[in-house]
């Protein structure tokens, strides 16, 4: 078991899973561009193969943290609500305190088998980049400017167009609109401060527009919010390096399910309402930060084996002919080859170091920063 440890650690496995995951999500990109010409005559068929296609991306990434790194997801909700998970379609209101927490996240979606349609807010920007953002495009993700003008409109025509989705989706918010710092969690209250809003201590204040504008687009197709809350056991900060490092931890993610319904249809009132929830959110962070867990029943929803076997496949379809070329490239004894080679790899190296550097919380986004416009939007 030490071995195997150490070999997780070394960068050529990180390489070569940074390798599988881009050579197989532009493949899956390519057969996704194929399947344009099925949307005019059968969109509904076009868009479960594109769930089935985005599923061989997404569940990578689930994979390298449930099977690579081993981490554990125990789930807190009420055990009358557990079987309605999967079953229906459901808006979760995630907190943003960490950096794998969208990966905690579609862990959620794939335990109750909707990872493959799950749905996110995500910068317009995003839609440009290879394998996820492309994945996005054609999973019919909801991209926006982060300008309410021009995203008021844009935005609730993407929510209308799930109307008719086919598959079961849940639609993932983190409200706050930008992972938590300290600088921006000073900002942020500031702006609470000015506005006669409870301060919060865990999270920063969330921006009811884009909540109140999903609600009211996907009311009739969702049948309730996922109030969703995760923390890690031990005082754990979880980082990508770790779970690519093979480094376990402990997720527990604390669930509630609140009818569509209660949630009030006037804006400030819906305002109202998530700045309330919000205040619930972080009394049951400092309930977990004093006890070591959230309130209520504790269960372990089972992995399910097709993330190792999606990964496990393209690994093997990938790594044959990249060992194939390896091997021809070193035995040609050309210097050029061989310079060829290592430029290569070293190239390969940085893209994934830029990818891993791209989740680490003091690189991101500086969206809610002060010096950044800051509103309760």
């Amino acid at each position: 078991m030490a071995l195997v440890q150490l070999l997780k650690t070394q960068f050529l496995c990180h390489l070569l899973i940074g390798y599988v995951f881009l050579a197989s999500g532009l493949i899956v990109n390519l057969l996704q561009v194929c399947t344009l010409p099925l949307w005019l005559f059968n969109r509904q068929l076009a868009r479960k193969i594109n769930c089935r296609l985005a599923y061989c991306i997404a569940s990578q990434l689930v994979a390298v943290l449930e099977w690579w790194s081993g981490t554990e997801c125990t789930l807190y909700t009420d055990p009358k609500d557990y079987p309605l998970y999967g079953k229906e379609n459901g808006i979760v209101v995630l907190n943003h305190n960490f950096e794998i927490d969208f990966l905690c996240g579609w862990t959620f979606c794939e335990r109750f088998g909707v990872l493959g349609s799950s749905k996110v807010l995500a910068k317009k920007d995003l839609a440009y980049v290879p394998v996820i953002g492309w994945m996005w495009y054609f999973l019919e993700i909801v991209f926006c400017k982060r300008k309410w003008e021009e995203d008021r409109t844009t935005v609730a025509q993407s929510l209308q167009n799930l109307r008719d989705y086919p598959e079961n989706f849940w639609f993932l918010l983190f409200c706050e609109g930008t992972r938590f710092t300290e600088n921006k969690h000073q900002a942020s209250m500031q702006v609470a401060e000015s506005k006669g809003l409870p301060k919060l201590k865990h999270h920063l204040l969330p921006r009811s527009k884009g909540f109140w504008i999903s609600v009211q687009n996907l009311r009739g197709t969702v049948a309730a919010i996922y109030d969703s809350t995760l923390n890690f056991r031990n005082n754990e900060t979880p980082t990508l390096l770790g779970v690519l490092n093979g480094k376990k931890y402990h997720a527990d993610l604390y669930v509630r399910r609140i009818p569509l319904e209660s949630v009030p249809e006037d804006e400030a009132e819906c305002a109202a309402w998530l700045h309330k929830l919000y205040q619930e959110k972080d009394g049951f962070q400092e309930h977990y930060a004093q006890t070591g867990g959230f309130p209520g029943p504790m269960v372990s929803p089972p992995r399910r084996p097709w993330t190792l076997i999606n990964w496990v496949c393209w690994t093997c379809l990938l790594l044959y002919p990249l060992g194939r070329l390896l091997v021809q490239l070193l035995s040609s004894g050309s210097t050029f080859t061989l310079l060829s080679t290592v430029a290569l790899c070293a190239a390969a190296s940085a893209g994934v170091r830029w990818m891993i550097g791209q989740t680490e919380i003091d690189k991101g986004s500086s969206y809610g920063n002060k010096d950044t416009r800051l509103n309760n939007n």
